[in-house]
């Protein structure tokens, strides 16, 4: 018998990470039914960090709803996920980026418009339950506008030269003249607040927010230096009463929004080694014969923070295969990294197919690695 541990991330916009588990695991179980499959719903700070953290906290938590502005200024019906509620003075609060001006939110892109301003109401709210700590899910956002909205929401003023609002979203960036934040509010003593960041990258050049995420978002080729500007004229701007380095790691998480918070007073740590951490994966993965991850799309960035990446390093320190399953995977991984990588959208034919019917071919890819491990 063998001992398997499966901890997906999510297929975005697709299936959620516990389902996506479950469905591997049936399909390694039809293969192989007296091996003990162990599943964990994984996230980084992206879409399902919420999820993730509930299913962990066993019974422990509150969800509590909010309404904010969408990303593109339509009210979202949400939820903030708080832990102890029982206690206030040792409750944590967690407030997911993704379920608030997360890009899985829009019809279509609006890659210089969209904002974050439905952050920082959530967070706002959160505040009010003046927890011991705050812990903001960085990742899947809509938008590229280095957490500009989510500081307005939470009380800074952003004026043009004629002393007029600049509105919202990356192009608003270009008509920054001044910041006030004077009324901006600030986080209570005695609340921790941390970062749990998707990527590590800086918010500008070649591989910050704009130039590395911002064609995911619909930003043309043409217009990735324009957004970069407007990104570095946030960050000068804000220099002088939040000053905060903008080539810091984490600080070009969620289109930028990292060094928005940075900048108010936040710390930045691996989204996806907390939920491990959270979880008991790393315990996990230390008794395992095989570990199996995965995500919707694996690509160089996997390696920069995510979730596959993540579990791949736990599983290699611990000297335990692992295996991936994606939704696709553009370029092969390196060398040695995975023992086995299934692409959901070879078994299926094409991408448009494996994402019309993502369980089926997760069951199947499941199976295969089963037929083959058994072999």
């Amino acid at each position: 018998m063998m001992e398997i541990v499966v901890a997906p991330d999510s297929l975005k916009g697709s299936m959620a990470a516990s389902d996506a588990a479950a469905a591997i695991a049936r399909g390694w179980s039809r293969v192989r039914p007296a091996d003990s499959v162990r599943i964990f719903s994984m996230a980084d700070g992206g879409e399902g960090t919420i999820d993730a953290i509930e299913a962990a906290s066993l019974g422990r938590t509150a969800r509590m709803p909010i309404t904010v502005m969408g990303p593109d200024g339509r009210d979202v019906d949400t939820t903030w996920l708080l832990l102890d509620p029982k206690a206030p003075r040792r409750s944590v609060a967690v407030v997911e980026l993704a379920n608030t001006s997360g890009i899985t939110l829009l019809d279509h892109p609006r890659p210089l418009d969209s904002h974050t301003y439905g952050f920082g109401q959530a967070i706002s709210a959160a505040l009010e339950y003046r927890p011991c700590e705050l812990l903001l899910a960085l990742g899947g956002s809509a938008s590229t506008d280095g957490g500009h909205g989510a500081l307005s929401a939470l009380g800074a003023s952003f004026v043009d030269a004629g002393g007029r609002n600049v509105g919202l979203g990356n192009a608003a960036l270009a008509r920054i003249a001044e910041i006030d934040v004077t009324n901006l509010r600030t986080i209570p003593a005695g609340t921790k607040v941390r970062i749990l960041s998707d990527v590590m990258s800086p918010l500008l050049g070649p591989t910050g927010a704009a130039a590395a995420f911002g064609s995911q978002k619909g930003i043309e080729a043409d217009g990735i230096n324009d957004a970069d500007h407007n990104l570095a004229r946030l960050a000068a701007a804000l220099q002088p009463s939040l000053p905060a380095d903008p080539m810091q790691s984490g600080a070009g998480a969620a289109g930028g929004t990292g060094f928005a918070m940075i900048a108010w007073g936040a710390s930045v740590t691996s989204g996806a080694a907390e939920i491990a951490a959270v979880t008991g994966l790393d315990a996990a993965i230390a008794s395992a014969d095989l570990v199996i991850t995965g995500e919707g799309s694996y690509d160089p960035e996997s390696e920069n923070g995510k979730v596959a990446g993540h579990v791949r390093r736990l599983a290699s320190a611990a000297q335990v295969p692992c295996a991936l399953v994606a939704g696709s995977i553009p370029g092969a991984p390196a060398p040695g990294f995975f023992v086995r990588a299934v692409a959901l959208s070879d078994l299926a034919g094409d991408v448009r197919s494996s994402m019309n019917d993502p369980e089926r071919w997760l069951h199947v890819a499941g199976s295969l690695l089963a037929e083959e491990f058994a072999a």
